[in-house]
């Protein structure tokens, strides 16, 4: 009886929308199997957990209230009046911490098996914007709990966007909404985190998703050149979906355990006046950035330090966004490639300022 109904249901809409070809092409849509095949299911993570932001970002608009007398307030009403409203905002921020790293993963783990080389260039692309949002996402809604931490790293933040030369100043006066970081901050970061940035990610999303569906999943150079007999496939559909949703439910368990044991403390509320507490940091994704600043001397030759450091790091997230167009000539007979060098070089870089940044 139920199998009928179903029948009836999916022949309605198969009449309407022709949703045969779609099932077609997912049952016939194959999946490469070998050792690196574990890196397929990084992107899903990363999509599930931006599925998981929307979701909750929506359930936490209902109780937000952008401004200076009422952000903060609001966000406490929610943790302590609202059912699980603690839970819901624990859960936005680890998924938000989550997502970004698996983003990383995700990036890191497609430019060590070459997922980037032609014909797939702008998937690489897309990607590269798609990671450049989620830290957008992360830096816009760090400052809209209002809190002590917030405030200052925000404040911090701004300045060094504002020390872009020729176009810094005025990006960082429409970030903040005047000279220094107000109320008037907070109204536009909410607005770019709930309507600007989300509307940006979803075209690039889904015309990362095309890419992605258009070529298939790549495979290593070492099979590529196989006969077909001696490569390993499983269907997308079911086999290669059920085992992602296995994974995106592994994910959630250690998401919800994050969330209820180490719940995201909302902290003291934001005093523009109060001196900066001690030890002001951005969140980790950032540290790699915050602490290569630090370091640098105030003047290299007629430059200052800090600008210096913000055009190389311009250039340098350029040069990685192009990498699929480098023209960098393989060396027969070396075990690490010129590429692989540089992306192990610059993922012990970032690792490696990540860690100063937190011990000094």
């Amino acid at each position: 009886m139920k199998r009928n109904i179903f029948k009836k249901v999916y022949d309605w809409l198969d009449e309407r929308y022709d949703l045969t070809p779609l099932i077609e092409f997912g049952k016939h849509k194959k999946v490469p199997v070998h050792e690196h095949t574990i890196w397929y299911y990084m992107g899903g993570v990363t999509l599930f957990l931006f599925l998981i932001q929307a979701f909750t970002g929506i359930l936490l608009s209902m109780y937000y209230q952008p401004g200076p007398d009422s952000s903060y307030e609001s966000l406490r009403f929610l943790l302590t009046k609202v059912r699980f409203g603690w839970l819901i905002r624990s859960i936005h921020s680890w998924s938000a911490n989550l997502m970004i790293f698996f983003a990383f993963v995700h990036m890191f783990s497609t430019f060590f098996t070459r997922a980037y080389k032609k014909p797939r260039e702008l998937t690489w692309v897309s990607g590269f914007i798609l990671l450049s949002l989620a830290l957008a996402f992360g830096f816009s809604g760090y400052l809209l709990p209002w809190n002590e931490l917030a405030f200052f790293a925000t404040k911090v933040g701004t300045e060094i966007v504002g020390a872009v030369p020729i176009v810094g100043p005025i990006i960082m006066k429409v970030l903040r909404g005047g000279s220094d970081v107000t109320g008037a901050t907070i109204y536009r970061f909410y607005a770019i985190h709930i309507t600007l940035l989300p509307a940006i990610f979803m075209l690039v999303l889904a015309l990362h998703l095309v890419f992605v569906q258009k070529h298939g999943m790549s495979e290593p150079e070492h099979l590529a050149n196989l006969p077909e007999s001696k490569k390993k496939y499983i269907p997308f559909f079911p086999n290669f979906l059920l085992r992602d949703l296995i994974l995106w439910l592994i994910v959630f368990d250690i998401l919800v355990f994050l969330a209820v044991y180490y719940p995201w403390e909302l902290g003291l509320k934001a005093d523009p006046f109060a001196p900066a507490p001690a030890g002001i940091r951005p969140e980790w994704y950032f540290m790699f950035m915050f602490q290569t600043l630090k370091l640098l001397p105030g003047h290299v030759l007629f430059i200052e330090g800090e600008v210096l450091g913000i055009l190389l790091f311009m250039v340098g997230g350029l040069a990685w966004m192009l990498v699929p167009f480098w023209a960098l000539k393989e060396r027969p007979g070396r075990r690490i490639q010129p590429m692989e060098f540089i992306g192990v070089a610059v993922l012990v870089y970032i690792g490696v300022m990540t860690i100063l940044g937190y011990v000094l």
